[in-house]
């Protein structure tokens, strides 16, 4: 089966079974789910939840480890320069435990919680982008994970112990002409008696090239005592069929061990299976509810390197006569630069303290730290490397070999930008979480506007849509944020004191912010964005799922008002324990006024904007009325076909996989 020649599949089928993978009920509470609902639901995240001292114990202690071993045992420069790992790096990131940082003890593993399982990725990060990479790939979405969550016991044995100290793994979903589009997967999995046969070919299998063990998605054949569709295989890299064809390189990221993967006949024992068949895309989507925070927390770690560097460079550098950081142009990028750092980490430490205490449903606040997060960092990096002038796009190795500070702003500019894509692209995250912003409408009125539904389920459905509407409706008119003194805890007393009970050497009158506005201004914008999903589902009704510009700037204003409520909250945390509360005031409010323009600007977006000339234009682009303005250039692209053939069947390549014992 070449590319080209995939299985077609319906619009509709492919939503079929995308919803099919969603986890339909929210068992738990969900502080974003219900901000979209138009309910501000600030107890959901306030006080701040805590981890336990044991964890923190822990969790300091490896950090400590980790970062002495990065400072002395990692080469960033050569990481660059090689475009690989050192095999001597890796071997000691094993032997740190690193491998297996949220594994648990009993298998082997460090059992650190997500909180500082993230705080260790940004650590390392921060030195070399391509060691987050690699330890968040292995774990985030690798073995471990999709085995914690449904593996079987046996399965458990078996593999944790080796993915926690000595064993690499990777997640290989996406296809040469599959994406975000799981309905197409063609890989196979056939079963054979007690065995699955494996065929079919994976692309961009990040630690592919090194990994020793493998979870694989692969279509099951509906057959006699088989349920089929989608399912997850743990696959060992070295089994006969199993061939590593291609090492990619990418404009980032040098050191990222990503392949293409080639299974041909792969027997596979059915043991291996992890949940029932069919289940696949479940598993994957349900692994990547936390998983997802590896990212951010990576571009959190970006942030704090970025701030770090523009602080350093625009107290050095002159211009006119003063420090550029003293010049409005600049200190305007180094105020962004601070003042979203700290929402950053505000949004990733609370949604990771979130998923460790597991009392809430956290699937959008992850999703929205992923996208703000990924969108978030490139803007900052993009930003230093304007405030460095020529210096941020020279290279670091040109600036060392003539005398200067190697600072690798062109290199961070590169390695994040992939977190745009990683993961779900930012444009398939702005569907994911409308989705799931969505589903109280879709679950009481979704047949309301399916054309395909029948007269007696549309009848249903509109009684129950009377219902929930003449109970929500009104919750939208008025609220808290209307009240002039609603919040007041985060307007600290004039005289502030220490848990401890002794005054503050700094009272609120002489420094300390008043947030109180923000999380009004949030309350009441909650409420408007419901109102305005409501007006748009009542306008467009099925077509409402086309309307893909409006839904993302739904989900936009939506990571605004969820990274202003997660930013206002640690401020708050860490002034009730005397730690830079001051400080963290002054940043939460900068950042929420920043916040409050861009989500303004977003508000009048929904109805002013230029989302059906833009189709317009698009439909005369792919007819060909503008060839014209093609004119006059010469593309060096080469030929060659634009998605490579996937034919199943044996290799005709050199097997490049490369195991790291």
């Amino acid at each position: 089966m070449t590319a080209s020649s995939v299985r077609p599949v319906s619009e509709r089928e492919a939503r079929q079974v995308a919803e099919a993978a969603r986890e339909q009920v929210w068992h738990k509470p969900s502080f974003a789910k219900e901000l979209f609902l138009g309910r501000f639901r600030l107890d959901l995240i306030h006080p701040h939840p805590a981890p336990a001292p044991d964890d923190v114990r822990r969790g300091e202690a490896f950090l400590a480890k980790l970062g002495e071993f990065c400072a002395t045992r990692v080469d960033a420069a050569r990481i660059e320069r090689e475009a690989r790992i050192p095999d001597e790096t890796i071997k000691g990131l094993k032997e740190l435990g690193a491998l297996g940082m949220k594994i648990d003890t009993k298998y082997g593993g460090l059992g650190l919680t997500q909180v500082y399982y993230n705080k260790a990725l940004a650590l390392a990060s921060s030195v070399s982008p391509a060691i987050g990479a690699l330890l968040s790939a292995h774990q985030s979405i690798g073995v471990p994970q999709p085995l914690k969550l449904f593996g079987t016991q046996e399965q458990k044995d078996r593999f944790l112990p080796r993915c926690a100290r000595t064993d690499i793994s990777a997640f290989l979903l996406t296809e040469p002409d599959v994406g975000s589009d799981p309905a197409r997967l063609a890989t196979t999995a056939v079963p054979d008696g007690d065995d699955y046969l494996l065929d079919g070919v994976k692309l961009w299998t990040t630690n592919g090239v090194v990994a020793d063990l493998l979870v694989v998605m692969a279509r099951v054949p509906r057959s006699d005592g088989h349920k089929g569709g989608i399912s997850a295989f743990v696959v060992e890299t070295a089994s006969e069929g199993v061939t590593v064809e291609n090492r990619n390189a990418f404009m980032g990221l040098r050191g990222l061990e990503n392949g293409v993967t080639r299974f041909h006949r792969v027997r596979v024992p059915a043991a291996n299976r992890i949940g029932p068949e069919g289940a696949g895309l479940k598993i994957a989507l349900t692994t990547l509810n936390t998983g997802r925070l590896s990212l951010p927390a990576m571009c959190t770690g970006a942030g704090k390197w970025c701030l770090k560097i523009a602080r350093e460079w625009s107290a050095a550098r002159e211009q006119w006569g003063k420090p550029i950081a003293e010049h409005e142009a600049v200190g305007a990028k180094i105020s962004f630069i601070a003042a979203t750092t700290f929402a950053l980490e505000a949004v990733i430490d609370l949604a990771s303290q979130m998923a460790d205490e597991d009392r809430n449903d956290i699937r959008i606040e992850a999703a929205l730290a992923k996208l703000y997060g990924s969108e978030m960092a490139w803007l900052m990096a993009d930003e230093l490397v304007q405030i460095r002038g020529g210096r941020g796009y020279e290279t670091a190795a040109s600036l060392a070999a003539r005398g200067e500070r190697a600072v690798p702003a062109e290199q961070m500019l590169r390695d994040l930008r992939i977190n745009r894509i990683f993961e779900g692209s930012t444009e398939i995250m702005h569907l994911l979480i409308a989705r799931e912003a969505v589903d109280a409408h879709l679950s009481v009125a979704g047949d309301l506007i399916d054309p395909d539904a029948s007269l007696p389920d549309k009848g249903k459905a509109a009684a129950r849509a009377g219902g929930f509407y003449a109970r929500w409706l009104p919750g939208l008119v008025t609220g808290p944020g209307q009240l002039p003194r609603a919040y007041a805890e985060f307007r600290p007393p004039a005289d502030h004191r220490h848990p401890d009970g002794k005054r503050s050497a700094r009272p609120a009158s002489s420094g300390y912010r008043d947030l109180s506005p923000h999380l009004r201004y949030v309350e009441r914008s909650a409420r408007r964005l419901a109102r305005s999903t409501f007006y748009a589902m009542s306008r467009w009704q099925g077509r409402m799922e086309t309307k893909q510009g409006f839904l993302s700037r739904i989900v936009d204003i939506g990571a605004e008002l969820f990274a202003m409520s997660a930013a206002c909250v640690r401020a708050e945390m860490l002034r009730s324990r005397g730690d830079h509360g001051v400080e963290a005031y002054q940043l939460a409010d900068t950042f929420c006024r920043q916040a409050r323009i861009r989500a303004d600007e977003l508000f009048g977006r929904l109805w002013t904007n230029t989302d059906d000339l833009d189709r317009k234009v698009v439909s005369g682009v792919l007819s060909g009325a503008y060839e014209w303005l093609e004119q006059g250039i010469l593309d060096p692209s080469g030929d060659g076909p634009w998605i490579a053939d996937a034919t199943p069947g044996p290799t005709s390549r050199r097997n490049v996989h490369r195991p790291i014992h």
